[in-house]
């Protein structure tokens, strides 16, 4: 049985949409502990209502072209936060290693949605392609932000952590 260019490019989006469900956990949940990091803190809140948008606009590409989300999908993306923030808490660098993990995790949206663009172009779904453009550029923004403030960030815990009476995890 072969898979059609619709076929797949419905499954993408479903995947895409877990993948934004997996963003606006791992989002809430490191924003929710930092303290110490106000424009950190006020970088992933601002993110976050991008990606609620985000989940929005990719079930609205998945419902044209007749799907529906898949609830295994959104569900295994959450639980994968989930764990990814549960490790985190364990650890005394923590909002740093949440800066790397945040940008990483832009990184495989870009390539994603960069993926999208195209078999939405090849598909000829012109609303789907640019809708996907739209999100790829709010994920490349808030990838160079983070490449941008990662120095800082890490600077920040340092000095907060070589400081005594000072927290610095978050």
């Amino acid at each position: 049985m072969t898979t059609d260019l619709n076929d797949n490019l419905l499954a993408w989006l479903k995947d895409a949409h877990a993948m934004e469900q997996q963003a606006e956990q791992m989002l809430k949940a490191q924003a929710s502990r930092i303290e110490h990091y106000p424009e950190l803190k006020a970088r992933l809140e601002s993110h976050l209502q991008e990606t609620l948008g985000q989940q929005s606009q990719i079930e609205s590409c998945i419902q044209r072209r007749d799907g529906s989300t898949s609830t295994l999908k959104d569900m295994a993306g959450r639980m994968m936060a989930f764990a990814q923030a549960a490790g985190g808490m364990t650890q005394h660098d923590e909002v740093v290693k949440g800066a790397i993990a945040g940008y990483v995790f832009e990184n495989l949206e870009i390539a994603c949605y960069t993926a999208l663009i195209s078999a939405a172009r090849e598909a000829g779904d012109a609303e789907t392609e640019r809708i996907c453009m739209g999100i790829l550029e709010q994920e490349k923004a808030m990838s160079s932000w983070m490449l941008n403030h990662l120095p800082t960030v890490t600077r920040d815990f340092l000095l907060r952590s070589a400081t005594p009476g000072q927290k610095a995890k978050v």
